[in-house]
């Protein structure tokens, strides 16, 4: 085989096999994805409609209700988490009272994790709750662990803070 014929034969395995690891990081479209995405998004609403009422009688409970005991939260600006204790007693202390989450439109992905659950990803922003203003968003991914009826976050990333305007 000449060295111009085993170049192409490469570069063609190697297009195969891109194409091929470029399609499975996408989110399949299957029926049971469809309604992987649905209960992940349903789960999203749910978490921070209760992060969003914080403030409200028993809304930072039901929010810490939705993560697992060992909870591993990183944010590039806040630092490392380890527990949920830990993280409600940041939310009470930075979030309640002074801003909501939005996820911004669109931006919902989900990923099967075979086994265990699911990983969300997506671009969130955040409102002041005095003025109304949207002033900084974020990229995340959630981590979900599903046993059972139950699904619990497991790991949260919140990073690439920036202004959105």
């Amino acid at each position: 085989m000449s060295k111009a014929t085993v170049l192409m034969a490469a570069a063609a395995f190697l297009a195969i096999g891109s194409a091929a690891f470029a399609a499975s990081q996408q989110p399949a479209t299957n029926p049971s994805t469809d309604a992987l995405f649905d209960t992940i998004s349903t789960l999203d609403t749910a978490v921070f409609g209760a992060f969003n009422h914080c403030s409200d009688p028993g809304q930072l409970q039901k929010h810490a209700s939705y993560f697992a005991p060992d909870i591993e939260f990183y944010h590039d600006n806040g630092g490392v988490t380890w527990t949920r204790k830990a993280m409600i007693a940041n939310t009470a202390k930075n979030v309640c009272g002074h801003y909501r989450r939005e996820l911004v439109p669109g931006s919902l992905k989900v990923y099967p994790i075979k086994g265990f659950g699911a990983i969300e990803q997506g671009v969130h922003r955040f409102c002041m709750l005095k003025t109304g203003a949207c002033e900084g968003m974020a990229d995340f991914v959630i981590v979900w662990r599903h046993q059972g009826a139950t699904w619990q976050i497991t790991r949260v990333l919140s990073y690439g803070h920036r202004s959105s305007e």
